[in-house]
């Protein structure tokens, strides 16, 4: 059950953490699309998966 618990804490901390930097980064053009694999990505890997989505998103423009 805690183990559970800790699932969806970082899973609610995830969304906010990409919706936060989508917040900020739409002035820049390079929102990253909250969808359940970028979640999901997140709550696995941490801060780094952001970074990793952030420099496949500028290599594939």
């Amino acid at each position: 059950m805690k183990k559970i618990v800790i699932l969806l804490k970082r899973f609610i901390m995830s969304f906010f953490v990409l919706y936060g930097y989508n917040l900020i980064a739409v002035n820049f053009n390079m929102i990253i699309p909250i969808n359940i694999i970028t979640i999901s990505l997140l709550t696995i890997f941490g801060v780094p998966s952001l970074l990793s989505l952030l420099l496949l998103k500028i290599i594939a423009l």
